[in-house]
């Protein structure tokens, strides 16, 4: 083979080679590329990107009162960031930042000469657009791949933004330490300020955490942060950024020495109320990350008020128990509920050396329904537990009114003579019967013998609180003076059937026993439930739910959700009117006249179960309606330490509705169409004569009053 046919046949192969390398080295860098640009996003998802801000709650008032969030971050426009705070960003982090392409060429090249002697990826030399691509949606590894896809997902957002929304969102973007994302969030935990009350030392010192939060953390390492503070501010001024005087000043400025404490905020069982209502409707990542606006009903002074009182009068008790039953405490050892810190708590006296009482406390709006104060417990930190919506209590005698709404459907008026006599029952395996052929104590105790000695038979006899009873009393007295007797023999004239069927258009959803003892509050109920039920009687027999949430709005203000009014009419308004002017005696002359000294058109029931084990009182205006409770959460009554009743709670119940009722006008309630007034004599329910002194204005349905003196 000559030369010639040889050089042309290896001209050929290497011509070949060449053709089929260079194919290959396209094929492998389409592969490449391909790989690099499948792991960017689209960059126009930075226009909606929405980083995981915080969801802020509001009172009635608009006053926010808490914030949920994950992240500590707030989203904020430029123009209300100090232009220190931007100013110092940029002279540290990226002081080409407004004229370059994303990127900067000159510092890849350092950065890469830098990490080529160091062998190992070290240094950043990243812009601020960059850093922003990073940590919206790239990892903070140290790789090659990574670090391309930085660099085109850097130019592709300064093609797409502008500088100002770059820098705003990186601003509000960027990890400050402390679980603070974003100046704002910076300013509130190292300084407790809001951005525009910054000085230009604290702006430095936020930007000086930027590279490591950690190690420039003013509380854990003061002297380092004060090298990188005083480092940020001699940039600033070698930039003109800052005078040489303001320089000097802000290097004057001390640093925070302590962490500000969160205050405990008063409403953190509303709080968890609202998000156990709202969590499993939107989502954790919804309700956590997105940014809500939550409206909400509640009045957040009024609620602190209520906390403060509810503490206070309860701790008193305790010391009256704890003296009681001979453990002494020391008077001036603060209760463990105000402790502001650990520290402060183990100096308290043990809770196990006495007994604690409980307590839980609603109010309400009335017509609406709108909850005001919503108080579970003494201390949200000790007990989670909400003892307002989660607790299941006896309600005592201040389920009274539903027995009484039962009689007044069935004809019975405020003046019908009802019995407040002893009745013995007896349960004879099927149903509850009445024993009526004596009519004391001493004869039923007899007769009751033969009952006792049989296995098939169970015995009851109910009796007045402090066992003595008057005979033949008019209903409103029986009210008045909260007769168990009355209220037992109501039941079982009136049946059982119906006064469950009052208490569930009433609103009550929870069990009830068919059994006698109901008239007495024996079956147990949530406060807010009964109260919402209660507070029908108060609106004409027009039954509204309690409700939390006026609405829900996203972040960008459009409305989720709101509330819409559900009315459902339950009872007469005459009836309705009956029972709550009977309920106001019970404020005027009866178990909870202590309320009378408001000086206010108030319908109120105690109501205390046996033992003393639950101690309640509810009470309402024409406007404004509120549940009280105490008690101990083992159920036990501690009654050798203290007795307390349904009237101890009045008490409490008094002084924070002093406070709340203090701006509502002292309104009566409305008097509907076909209610008629007569004087009747208070003992016999007839019509009074004119010369009586004693006679009472009573209300009747028109054409029910008495006919005869």
């Amino acid at each position: 083979m000559s030369k010639r046919l040889k050089k042309l046949i290896f001209s050929k192969l290497f011509l070949f080679s060449a053709l089929a390398g260079l194919f290959v080295f396209i094929i492998v860098c389409a592969v490449f590329m391909r790989y690099i640009f499948s792991g960017l996003p689209p960059v126009y998802e930075m226009e909606e990107y929405t980083p995981a801000v915080t969801t802020k709650v509001f009172d009635r008032n608009n006053n926010l009162i808490h914030e949920f969030s994950i992240e500590k971050r707030s989203m904020v426009p430029l123009e209300d960031i100090p232009v220190d705070l931007q100013n110092a960003v940029v002279a540290m982090e990226d002081r080409e930042f407004f004229s370059h392409p994303g990127i900067s060429i000159r510092g890849i090249f350092r950065a890469g000469l830098y990490d080529l002697v160091a062998g190992r990826a070290k240094q950043g030399a990243s812009t601020l657009t960059q850093q922003l691509s990073r940590g919206v949606f790239l990892t903070q590894e140290k790789k090659l791949i990574r670090k391309i896809r930085e660099v085109i997902l850097a130019i592709q957002i300064e093609h797409k933004f502008s500088k100002r929304e770059i820098l705003q969102l990186y601003l509000n973007e960027i990890y400050l330490g402390s679980g603070s994302y974003g100046v704002k969030a910076a300013a509130k935990k190292y300084f407790n300020k809001e951005l525009s009350e910054l000085t230009t030392g604290e702006a430095a010192l936020i930007v000086g955490l930027i590279p490591a939060p950690g190690r420039y953390n003013p509380f854990a390492n003061p002297d380092l942060a004060r090298q990188r503070r005083n480092l940020v501010l001699d940039v600033m001024q070698q930039q003109n950024y800052i005078s040489q005087e303001e320089l000097e000043k802000a290097k004057k400025e001390p640093l925070p020495e302590k962490q500000p404490q969160e205050e405990a905020q008063p409403g953190q069982y509303f709080i968890e109320h609202i998000r156990r209502i709202l969590e499993p409707k939107y989502g954790m990542d919804v309700l956590w990350k997105a940014g809500l606006n939550i409206y909400t009903t509640i009045d957040i002074k009024e609620q602190a008020l209520a906390e403060q009182i509810m503490n206070k009068k309860l701790q008193e008790y305790d010391e009256q128990v704890a003296k009681g039953l001979g453990i002494e405490i020391d008077p001036n050892d603060a209760e463990a509920d105000t402790a502001n810190s650990e520290e402060e708590a183990d100096t308290q006296t043990p809770k196990e050396n006495y007994p604690r009482l409980q307590g839980a406390f609603m109010v309400r709006d009335v017509k609406t329904g709108a909850v005001r104060v919503m108080i579970g417990g003494r201390g949200f930190d000790e007990s989670k537990f909400n003892r307002a919506t989660q607790a299941k209590r006896q309600p005592g005698s201040s389920f009274k009114p539903y027995v009484w709404m039962a009689a007044l459907q069935k004809g019975y008026t405020p003046a019908t003579l009802v019995k407040d006599l002893p009745t013995m029952f007896y349960y004879d395996g099927r149903n509850w019967r009445t024993f009526n052929e004596n009519s004391d104590l001493y004869s039923l105790d007899l007769a009751k013998q033969s009952f006792i000695a049989s296995k098939d038979f169970n015995v009851w006899v109910p009796k007045n609180y402090g066992e003595r009873n008057e005979g033949w009393i008019t209903l409103r007295k029986a009210l008045e003076k909260s007769k168990n007797l009355v209220a037992v023999n109501l039941i079982d004239a009136i049946g059982v059937g119906e006064v469950i069927r009052v208490a569930r258009k009433a609103g009550i959803t929870a069990p009830l026993p068919r059994v006698p003892a109901l008239a007495l509050g024996v079956s147990v109920l949530a406060m807010d439930e009964h109260l919402a039920a209660l507070t029908t009687f108060a609106n004409g027999g027009i039954h509204t739910d309690n409700y939390y949430i006026e609405r829900v709005e996203d972040a960008n203000g459009r409305i989720l959700e709101q509330h819409v009014p559900i009315e459902e009419a339950a009872f007469s308004p005459q009836n309705s009117y009956l029972l709550i002017n009977m309920m106001k005696g019970v404020v005027q002359r009866g178990s909870g006249a202590y309320v009378s000294r408001l000086g206010r058109n108030i319908a109120g029931k105690t109501g205390t179960t046996q033992s003393h084990r639950d101690m309640w009182f509810v009470g309402m205006t024409p406007h404004t309606a509120a549940a009280a409770w105490m008690g101990y959460d083992d159920d036990t009554s501690h009654e050798n330490g203290a007795r307390f009743t349904g009237s101890t709670t009045a008490r409490w119940w008094t002084e924070i509705m002093q406070e709340i009722l203090k701006d509502e006008p002292n309104d009566d309630f409305a008097v509907p169409e076909g209610i008629s007034f007569a004087y009747v004599n208070p003992i016999t329910g007839k019509l009074a004569m004119p010369s009586e002194r004693n006679k009472f204005l009573e209300a009747f349905i028109s054409g029910t009053e008495p006919q005869s003196f």
